[in-house]
């Protein structure tokens, strides 16, 4: 049971690492080989924020501010080049330019505050839940990675701002002959991903630590969970997200630390050889069950188009 919460604690996290980067890649084809040096960013300014005396809320509340920022910010300035290119241009081409934004938040924090980290202690004896004691910290940042999943996947079904991400994912083009602006519904989405960036930042500060060397790391587990998800799928990045969570603490308990990796790319590589659209198949958001005697429709996004009508 131990092997299993902990599983779970990690998989939440991870499931809004992937949820972060599939929000943007489904929008815009952009996938973000920088998301995990803004999480270190967000982390460090908060970190420095605390250690100046600003208190934990204030250093949590920049955290997240920042790495909101820094999501807006290189969307706006270096990413505005990639979003004029169409297709597989735009993929490349982005993942040129957030790697070169990787590279300099961590060149810049490695030689500003090569010591800095984040990270947050619950203070209290270990809880204990389902016959196993679980530090307070842990069980903190699974129910704040829980909450915040569960608030974005509100945000995308149950209101109209998500209603217009939808259709905008769907069909840019048809989005704005209904009075839709992608350009603001694209600034909503890179807004909602640094905020899952900065909760990210603030959840693994309460498990463990979030150094200037992490970034690298986390960008990887991002990745991973978004492509074994099915890249834009964002209920499938969650899902993968718990389930590569529980391999990963599987393997720790099994084989070790040192090996846990290893499996963990193999169990990636596995899924996305037997199911290469994602686990969840080819729904993008949901699956409507279908009426009887009729056939399933799945809410793929396949075929949206973009700009000049091609489709991406």
């Amino acid at each position: 049971m131990a092997i299993v919460l902990d599983g779970v604690v990690l998989g939440l996290q991870l499931a809004v690492l992937g949820v972060g980067v599939s929000l943007v890649f489904g929008l815009s084809d952009v996938l973000d080989l920088a998301y995990g040096a803004k999480i270190v960013l967000a982390a460090i300014v908060g970190s420095r924020v605390i250690a100046g005396g600003g208190g934990v809320a204030l250093g949590v509340l920049v955290a997240l501010l920042v790495a909101v920022g820094a999501s807006v910010l290189v969307d706006r300035t270096v990413l505005a080049p990639v979003h004029r290119r169409h297709g597989e241009a735009r993929v490349v081409l982005s993942l040129l330019v957030t790697l070169a934004v990787a590279f300099v938040i961590d060149g810049v924090l490695v030689s500003t505050h090569p010591f800095a980290a984040l990270s947050l202690s619950v203070a209290g004896p270990p809880i204990d839940l389902l016959g196993v004691r679980m530090r307070g910290g842990s069980l903190l940042a699974g129910g704040i990675a829980a909450l915040a999943l569960s608030a974005a996947f509100l945000l995308l079904q149950a209101t109209r701002a998500g209603r217009a991400i939808r259709c905008v994912i769907q069909d840019e083009e048809g989005a704005q002959l209904c009075g839709i602006a992608p350009a603001r519904v694209r600034l909503a989405v890179v807004s909602l991903s640094g905020l899952l960036a900065g909760v990210v930042a603030v959840t693994q500060g309460l498990t463990s630590s979030v150094g200037v060397a992490d970034g690298f790391d986390l960008t990887i587990l991002a990745v991973v969970v978004a492509v074994v998800g099915g890249l834009g799928r964002v209920a499938g990045a969650a899902v993968a997200g718990v389930i590569l969570g529980l391999v990963h603490a599987a393997a720790t308990a099994t084989v070790g630390a040192a090996a846990t990796w290893v499996v963990l790319l193999l169990a990636a590589a596995l899924t996305i050889v037997v199911r290469p659209e994602g686990v969840l198949g080819m729904a993008r958001w949901s699956v409507r069950p279908a009426a009887p005697g009729s056939v399933p429709v799945a809410h793929t996004g396949a075929g949206r188009t973009r700009g000049g009508g091609r489709p991406s």
